[in-house]
């Protein structure tokens, strides 16, 4: 007699999956990451349903985010400003004025991409000989290589250094600030960046921020952007990153995992667990991802129906924001909207206490 099942529940694994099809990610995707990232992927598929939006910046998903943003966020003559540029213009004064007269600044690019949103900035203090070093933050090798060749063609004559690390799993190294004539850590106050809307794409934002803290000293700044407003709001209009880069990090991901494309439909809404606007790969049949590298041989089981969550976007509502800023040991010193009030730009330095 045949076993029924609730309808509720799911299938046992084994019987899963002898019904599954089976996806296993290309060599490709496998060089991109450390076992350690790996493992992370693995992990966050499993309990999370989520391939952190972090790692798609790796490999050709550095070309990805170069062609967005060069293509739909780099002011050109039909676009004539950008939300981070304009920004870092409009607070420029308020930065100007507060580093000390006579002295100079390191600048701490955290996620600096291709750079761009920091170039007229960094200009423009340049001209006041208030920029020590530029330091270039990312997960990214790649991103990090473009970000390299574009400033050292823009600024010749300030130092560059790059390294890659997470934010959300670690601070910044000390080592990244001594000198190189001598081993003593470079007392220079520094001002960290973290543009884009780079903060509303964490996982873990309390994390994030902590790092931050434990990374600065007493003289430093921190600077993020981001977009504001309700995220359960959402019109169900899909524009920008939420479209363009979307789609491409999904086919990124089909590619290197093994997912056939007749298999999955790519869906956008409001996910309330996450107060985010998320981006989901919803699978249309049962699949077994099949991860075998080195070391590790781990089988995922995802069934038809279910989702996993490639992209996703949190909105700042401003009283919750600064309730983050307050519980992660930072000080609000200054904050100022765009024109249309959609993405708002903080300034921070360590709490007092």
């Amino acid at each position: 007699m045949a076993q029924n099942f609730p309808s509720n529940s799911q299938l046992p694994s084994h019987i899963l999956t002898a019904f599954s099809r089976t996806a296993k990610p290309s060599s490709e995707f496998y060089s991109l990451f450390s076992e350690e990232e790996l493992l992370g992927i693995i992990h966050a598929l499993e309990i999370r349903r989520q391939i952190p939006l972090k790692y798609s910046y790796k490999g050709r998903g550095a070309k990805i985010w170069d062609d967005f943003y060069l293509k739909y966020i780099l002011p050109t003559w039909y676009r004539t400003s950008s939300v981070e540029v304009d920004l870092l213009k409009n607070n420029f004064k308020y930065f100007n004025e507060n580093i000390k007269s006579g002295e100079k600044v390191n600048i701490v690019d955290v996620g600096a991409g291709n750079s761009y949103p920091v170039k007229n900035f960094i200009q423009k203090l340049n001209k006041l000989g208030k920029v020590n070093k530029y330091i270039a933050l990312d997960i990214s090798e790649e991103l990090l290589h473009l970000s390299k060749n574009n400033f050292r063609k823009w600024f010749p004559l300030i130092e560059f250094i790059s390294s890659t690390i997470d934010i959300e799993n670690s601070s910044i190294p000390k080592i990244l600030f001594q000198n190189q004539a001598s081993p003593e850590i470079d007392d220079t106050a520094k001002i960290f960046f973290h543009l884009g809307v780079t903060i509303g794409n964490h996982q873990n934002r309390d994390e994030v921020l902590k790092n931050f803290r434990d990374s600065m000293g007493k003289n430093d700044f921190l600077v993020f952007t981001n977009e504001t407003g309700s995220n359960s709001q959402w019109d169900g209009n899909v524009r920008g990153g939420c479209k363009y880069h979307v789609e491409e990090i999904y086919g990124w991901v089909k590619n290197n995992i093994g997912i056939k494309s007749e298999d999955c439909e790519l869906v956008r809404k409001y996910d309330l667990k996450t107060d985010s606007i998320v981006a989901n790969m919803k699978f249309r049949h049962n699949y077994t991802i099949n991860f075998s590298w080195m070391s590790i041989d781990k089988k995922i089981e995802i069934p038809e129906g279910e989702e996993i969550t490639i992209w996703r976007h949190h909105k700042y509502e401003i009283p919750k924001l600064l309730q983050e800023i307050e519980r992660s040991g930072l000080q609000l010193l200054h904050y100022n909207t765009d024109k249309y009030k959609s993405h708002i730009m903080v300034i921070c330095k360590v709490a007092s206490n």
